[in-house]
């Protein structure tokens, strides 16, 4: 049972509130979730500006917790389809730690490899971190996520999200060697969508080895339920000039206490496995391109 808090009216005037408290123990929860084999969530820092009001979409890896020590913490590398993605010395990183109730996000930046570890890196340990409130889960002071917005469709036909998928393919790589030149496109217009139910809309909240975690709104969470497979359009742009097109499974849910629902997906290329390659190879130049980025941001 997680800890319970003790407020300034049980133990007097001089007590430390029960909200600093809980931020002050951040190091030892992490220490916890590290003997538990826990994750942390990490994204490449969008927004260098803690006063900016909007950041790029972030894309969030769920990445194990290997090791924690005063100086840095390891966590193994983040991985798309079983392949691992590459982020460089000197990256800047935005961190999220949730045990419980209690979540807490920090900015850090990428050592280097852990020479001691295959696939894992080593991250400087922060000099101070923020606790969450419940209304702005993905946001604090000092740094901030943005979820990737997703549109999903219940996939009807599973073999006919192909020809879906290998228009999206032509056109995001037509619109990248136009040098992403896709303003103005009614992206819609251009869209070949397969035999699908009704759209709802979603967001990314994380990404692991082979699959996602959606987040759903409390009004569209019937729509999960409609089919086993999901027709997806997640936004990146403008680092993918034109939302990823692809299938995924369901293969859990839960609501959270807002009532929305959180849905465990498997990405599905059963029907083409090509397209499998091609949504790896974009994810590591949206990673490449985020990156450079916040190197700019960094220097200026």
């Amino acid at each position: 049972m997680p800890e319970r808090d003790t407020t300034l009216s049980e133990v007097g005037e001089n007590a430390m509130p029960a909200n600093r408290s809980r931020t002050l123990r951040w190091r030892s929860c992490l220490e916890q979730l590290r003997a538990r084999r826990g994750a942390l969530e990490i994204a490449i820092d969008t927004n260098r500006d803690p006063n900016a009001t909007e950041s790029g979409k972030s894309l969030i890896w769920r990445v194990r917790l290997v090791d924690v020590s005063d100086e840095a913490i390891v966590v193994e590398s983040p991985r798309a389809f079983g392949q691992s993605i590459s982020f460089d010395p000197g990256a800047a990183l935005v961190v999220a730690m949730t045990i419980g109730q209690n979540r807490w996000m920090f900015r850090t930046e990428v050592i280097d490899p852990d020479p001691r570890i295959p696939d894992a890196i080593r991250l400087r340990s922060p000099e101070k971190v923020e606790r969450c409130s419940r209304r702005s889960f993905y946001r604090v002071s000092t740094a901030q996520l943005n979820p990737a917005p997703v549109e999903c469709w219940p996939l009807l036909d599973p073999a006919s999200a192909v020809a879906a998928e290998v228009a999206n393919r032509a056109m995001i790589q037509q619109a990248i060697s136009e040098d992403n030149q896709c303003e103005g496109i009614d992206q819609d217009a251009f869209c070949v969508l397969p035999e699908v139910g009704p759209k709802f809309s979603a967001q990314l909240v994380n990404i692991g080895g082979g699959g996602a975690g959606l987040l759903i709104s409390a009004a569209d969470s019937s729509a999960i339920g409609r089919a086993p497979l999901l027709w997806m359009r997640i936004d990146l742009t403008p680092e993918i000039p034109i939302p990823l097109g692809l299938t995924a499974r369901v293969v859990h849910t839960h609501l959270d206490s807002a009532q929305n629902l959180y849905a465990g997906m498997t990405f599905d290329f059963s029907y083409n496995t090509g397209h499998r390659d091609f949504i790896i190879s974009q994810i590591a130049r949206y990673t490449r391109l985020v990156q450079h980025t916040g190197k700019l941001k960094k220097a200026g």
